[in-house]
């Protein structure tokens, strides 16, 4: 991944609408996965449409600093 928050945000932009999973830190040894479609971006966060069933959840929204951070993962599909 791209390595400034702006750099992130423009390659975001870019995928709209495109399926991804996301892998993020939930705990010291625990790592939620989500797979969903990149909805939108806004200049602090970007917001995931979940479609794994996961609770009753069905959006989510990560920061640009927590991908830059490693905190999180996306892998577009």
């Amino acid at each position: 991944m791209p390595e400034t928050i702006v750099e992130i945000k423009k390659k975001l932009d870019d995928r709209i609408g495109q399926p991804v999973l996301v892998k993020a830190q939930a705990g010291r040894k625990r790592v939620a996965t989500h797979h969903g479609v990149l909805s939108k971006t806004y200049p602090a966060i970007f917001i995931v449409h979940l479609n794994d069933g996961q609770g009753s959840l069905d959006r989510i929204s990560y920061s640009y600093t927590d991908v830059l951070t490693h905190n999180i993962s996306l892998a577009f599909e």
